[in-house]
C-alpha cells in the first residue's frame, strides 16, 4: 500500500493515461500524453492541471490584514476585495519560508495559497507569530484546485458559466461562480506564463468539474497536463519554484523578485536583512544562461567562471526549452558574473562546457 498522499482526482488519472511519480510525498501525474505535446497544448490552445496538492489557509479576524502585513513582503493594504497578490514569507535572515498568493475576500477575511511541500511548515510559522484578533484555519484537505491555462482558456470556461469570466482582470477573482452546476472560486492567475484561471472547489466536487472542463474544451484542443510540462512552462516564463529558485538560503532580492518586496510599507519579518541587502547590493543574482557547447544544464550543476574556472554558483533549473529547442537554464551566480553575454562554464557529467548569460524570461506571451 502506497504511503504517498493522493488528491481527490487520483482515481480518474488512469482513465486519462497518467504516469504518476512521487512529488514531495504526493502521487501526482508527471504526464498524460507526453511533456512536449502537453507543453505545446498550453502555449497554443489550453491545458488542464490538477494542482489540488497545493495548500489553502483561511486568515480571518479584525487583525487579519495587519498580521499579513507583518508576515509577508508585499503590501497587503493595497489589495481591493476580490483581488490577489503574489508575495513571500521570509525569515529574519531574509531567506524565504515560502512564496504564496494572498487573496482578499473581505476586510477581515483572506485566503493564502502555499506550496504543497511547505503546508505544515508554513502553517506552524504563521501560528507561531499570530496574536490578537487573528484566526488561522488550514483548509487544504477540503479544497481542490484546478488550473485551466492557455490562449483558449477563457473561451472554454465561458461555455460553462454565466459568470463574467472573460472580463476578469489578471490577479482578480470571482469568489462564488457557478461552473456547470459546480460552485467555484475563479481566479485569473496561473503558473505557466499564459492567460488562464485557477478554480478553487470543494474536494467533493473536483472530479465533476475536471470532467466538465475537459468535455467543454474538447473541440478547442484542451488536454490534461502533468507536472512535467507545468515545470517547463513556468521555467520558460521565469516563474520561481520553491526549493530551486527560492529557499531559506536564497532571498527574494537574489531571486530577482524585488518588485514583491515593499521595504517602504512598514515593518515585516525579514525587512531589516532585505533592506541591508538592497543597500549593499545582492551578493548573488539569478540569471538566465544558454549553452554554447552541446549539453543540457540541470538543477544543482556547478557553474564556473570562464576566465579562471573558479566556482561561482550553480544551476537552479535547466532543460531543453520545449518552445525554442534551446538548452537553457536559470543559475544563481556571484553578482560580478551576471552581465549579459558573460561566458561561463557549466559542469555536465564531469565536463566543463561553455555557456553564456542571456536575458529572461525565455518566453513572453504574445500581446493581444
Amino acid at each position: 500500500m502506497s504511503s504517498l498522499k493522493q488528491t481527490p482526482l487520483y482515481p480518474v488519472y488512469a482513465k486519462y493515461g497518467a504516469k504518476t511519480i512521487d512529488f514531495g510525498g504526493w502521487d501526482l501525474p508527471v504526464q498524460f500524453g507526453g511533456i512536449q505535446s502537453e507543453h505545446e497544448a498550453v502555449r497554443e490552445r489550453a491545458g488542464l492541471f490538477d494542482v489540488s496538492h497545493m495548500g489553502e489557509f483561511w486568515v480571518t479576524g479584525a487583525d487579519a490584514e495587519s498580521f499579513l502585513q507583518r508576515m509577508t513582503t508585499n503590501d497587503v493594504s493595497k489589495l481591493a476585495t476580490n483581488q490577489a497578490q503574489y508575495s513571500l514569507l521570509c525569515y529574519p535572515s531574509g531567506g524565504v519560508v515560502d512564496d504564496l498568493l494572498v487573496y482578499k475576500l473581505a476586510g477581515d477575511r483572506f485566503m493564502l495559497v502555499v506550496n504543497a511541500s511547505n503546508i505544515d511548515k508554513d502553517f506552524a510559522w504563521l501560528k507561531e507569530h499570530a496574536e490578537g484578533g487573528v484566526k488561522l484555519e488550514n483548509v487544504s484537505d477540503d479544497t481542490s484546485l484546478l488550473a485551466l491555462q492557455g490562449p483558449r482558456a477563457a473561451a472554454i470556461l465561458a461555455k460553462l458559466t454565466e459568470a463574467p469570466v472573460g472580463g476578469l482582470k489578471s490577479f482578480h477573482f470571482l469568489p462564488d461562480a457557478d461552473i456547470g452546476g459546480v460552485n467555484a472560486m475563479v481566479s485569473r492567475t496561473g503558473y505557466t506564463g499564459e492567460d488562464g484561471f485557477e478554480l478553487y472547489v470543494s474536494a467533493k466536487q473536483v472530479v465533476r468539474l475536471w470532467d466538465l472542463l475537459l468535455e467543454a474544451g474538447r473541440d478547442d484542443g484542451l488536454e490534461p497536463v502533468g507536472l512535467g510540462a507545468r515545470d517547463t512552462l513556468r521555467f520558460e516564463a521565469r516563474l520561481p519554484l520553491y526549493g530551486q529558485e527560492l529557499s531559506a538560503d536564497i532571498s527574494p532580492l537574489e531571486a530577482g523578485l524585488g518588485f514583491f518586496v515593499k521595504l517602504d510599507k512598514g515593518d515585516f519579518i525579514g525587512r531589516e536583512a532585505l533592506a541591508a541587502q538592497k543597500a549593499q547590493g545582492v551578493p548573488r543574482k539569478l540569471v538566465g544562461i544558454e549553452m554554447i557547447d552541446r549539453g543540457i544544464p540541470r538543477s544543482h550543476y556547478p557553474v564556473y567562471a570562464a576566465t579562471d574556472e573558479r566556482r561561482i554558483g550553480e544551476v537552479t533549473t535547466g532543460t531543453q526549452s520545449p518552445t525554442f529547442k534551446r538548452n537553457v537554464g536559470l543559475a544563481l551566480l556571484d553578482a560580478e558574473y551576471t552581465a549579459p553575454d558573460t561566458e561561463l562554464l557549466v559542469e555536465i557529467r564531469g565536463k566543463k562546457l561553455r555557456a553564456k548569460v542571456v536575458p529572461t524570461p525565455f518566453y513572453k506571451r504574445p500581446k493581444g
